[in-house]
């Protein structure tokens, strides 16, 4: 039996957060004082938010700041 470890990137979250409130980029930037242009660069993971943004972004998406380095092991069998 062989298991894989799979990482959920901050990108990941981040776009499942905003799609499941019915946000768009503008309106989920607005919330954490971004552009639109930011948080579309985070979803294509062409770059991060700042670290010292994960406790605010952590607080809107109910969520803690481990959250957003969470991995996950599946069973390949």
């Amino acid at each position: 039996m062989s298991t894989m470890t799979y990482h959920i990137t901050i990108a990941d979250k981040i776009k499942a957060y905003r799609n499941d409130n019915n946000l768009s980029l503008k309106e989920f930037g607005k919330l954490i004082g971004v552009s639109a242009q930011a948080v579309w660069k985070w979803e294509q993971n062409a770059c991060c938010p700042d670290i010292i943004m994960l406790p605010h972004l952590a607080k809107i998406m109910k969520c803690t700041t481990d959250d957003f380095f969470e991995q996950y092991e599946v069973n390949n069998s």
